[in-house]
Formats: structure tokens, sequence, C-alpha cells
């Protein structure tokens, strides 16, 4: 049986995204492992095109900071990809596994909080594994398969006005504006989110103008929701999991960025473009909307959209 390495990532989707490129240099540094990752049930429609991706083998169901449901003897290797404190390390020891990779252990990397989240992963394994950061270790390395899905409209501009907190969520008003726009210059137009996001989904429609069949919010699950993704023809959205599905697919995106800077979650070089007003990080789980996010325009997103747009005739 091949040695097996455990990867705790529990967190949300951006997060699981923006891990990819450290399992990938996991998978370089541990050839002959087999490596499980530990991760939410709902996000395996990704995991799955991640095993795809060749850079794991299979997922472990686990809620975030809880214990594994590891089954058989304990893991040679174990790897914290969660965090830098007891919490996230905790599940991991208390599996004994032969070895404990994490920032912050004694002799081992050290967590930097100014640090680009894909490129912290990587410099973790990096470190950890003896690989070459920027070689083995790309950060950049991000790029996914697409997945396949039949209820999908190609070639739409998505247009995604959720976020996880209100300080990260631009104005519907502003949303249907930009929405609104584009139909009028003859493009099709979908409203993305989950389910607990359709009243605003429909705030978006109503101004806009659209259809009540353009709202899929709610309508799909997180591979539909993948699909669409990459298959549209431009991602307009915030700093959310939907913004690093437009990375891991290579769809051009225009990013509104407010309470977190660009620079320590932003995506890689290629057809996306940020826009963000800020000076310092602000609170991203606030309750009120980021100053920064609120000094973007209307005029700003349509003008960042135009340039997409043409560019990819």
């Amino acid at each position: 049986m091949a040695p097996r390495a455990l990867v705790y990532r529990t967190l949300g989707l951006g997060d699981l995204l923006t891990g990819v490129p450290a399992l990938r240099a996991l998978r370089r540094a541990l050839p002959d492992h087999r490596i499980v990752l530990a991760a939410p049930e709902a996000q395996r429609p990704l995991v799955e095109l991640i095993a795809l991706a060749g850079a794991i083998d299979e997922l472990v169901p686990t809620e975030e900071l809880c214990p594994v449901a590891w089954p058989g003897p304990a893991p040679e290797i174990a790897v914290d990809l969660h965090g830098n404190g007891p919490a996230s390390r905790a599940p991991l020891a208390a599996l004994r596994p032969g070895r404990l990779v994490a920032f912050d252990l004694s002799g081992g990397p050290r967590w930097n909080p100014d640090e680009h989240e894909r490129h912290r992963w990587c410099r973790l394994v990096a470190e950890s594994f003896g690989v070459r950061l920027g070689v083995d270790a790309d950060p950049g390395d991000l790029r996914l398969p697409a997945p396949a899905a039949s209820s999908v409209v190609p070639g739409a501009v998505v247009v995604h006005p959720g976020a996880a907190s209100q300080s990260r969520r631009w104005p519907a008003r502003r949303y249907a504006a930009v929405a609104g726009a584009l139909v009028s210059a003859g493009l099709r137009v979908v409203v993305t989110g989950s389910a607990g996001e359709r009243s605003l989904a429909d705030e978006v429609r109503r101004g806009a103008g659209l259809a009540p069949a353009d709202v899929l919010a709610g309508r799909t699950d997180l591979g539909t929701l993948a699909a669409q993704v990459a298959q549209a023809r431009l991602v307009i959205c915030g700093d959310t999991g939907t913004a690093h599905l437009a990375s891991a697919f290579g769809t051009p995106s225009v990013l509104l960025f407010g309470p977190t800077p660009p620079a320590l979650w932003g995506p890689p070089p290629g057809p996306h473009t940020v826009l963000w007003h800020g000076t310092g990080a602000g609170d991203p789980h606030g309750n009120e909307i980021d100053p920064a996010l609120l000094a973007i325009t209307v005029d700003e997103v349509l003008a960042a959209a135009g340039d997409l747009l043409s560019g990819g005739e």
C-alpha cells in the first residue's frame, strides 16, 4: 500500500482554489504518496476536478476545525494547509502522523501575515519538502479542467453580486446598472448566487430589466456554477469564491475588491482586471460596505468590462 499524506484545508471555496498550487507542489514533492484532502463534502465537485488534474487522490469529508474521520493506520505525513495555530493543527496531531507539517513549528517555516495566500502555502510546501518555490511550487499554477454541464448558458456574462459578508458586497443597484448596460449592448447576462442570495439576485434582475430565467441564483449546485463560469464570456463579481473560479478556468473577469487588498487575495496574471481604491486592509467580515468598495463606480466597471470583451473578439 502506498504511504498516505493527509492535507487539511476545511475552509471556503476560494480557500480551496487558492490552495491548488500548493497541492500540486505537494504532489511533486511526494510522487509516491496517496494524497488525501480533508475538506467539506459540499466542495466535492471541485475536489474531483483537482483530483482529475492529478493534484490529489481522494477526499475525506471534514467540516471546518473538526476532527478527521481517518480510516486505518495513521498517515505518514499530515499537512496543515488551513492556518497557523493550534486549532487547525490539533485535528492532525490527534491522528499521530509520522510527520506533521505546519507553520510556526520548531525549526520550520514561519507565518507571514502580509503574504499572498497562494504564495504562503506554496512556500510552506517548498520549505518543508525541499522543492523549488516558483518552479516546483508555483503560486500561479491554478488552472483546472473545465467541468461538463448541459444546463449552462455558454458565452454569457456572469454577474455575481453576493459575498460572504456585507463589507464585500458592492451595491445591488450598481450591479443592476452594469448588467442593464451590458444587455443594452447586446450581451446575454445571467445572475448567479446561492439559494440564500436569490432575493439579492432578483433585485439585480429587476433593476437591469432581465428575465426571471436569467437568474441562476439558487438553481445551480457548485458543479453547475463552476461549469457556468468556465463557459462564460466574462465574470463580474467581488472578492468571492466565484472570482477564484474565474481564475481556475481562465475566464476573463472584472473583480471588485474592498476590505481585502488584492496583494493578499487577488488573481494571478491573466485576463483579470482588479478594481480597488483602498490603502490598507479593512474588515472582510464587516456588516457595512467597505469604503474602498463603495469608491468603485459603475463607469469603471463598464470600462473594464468593455476592455476585456473587446480583447476577446
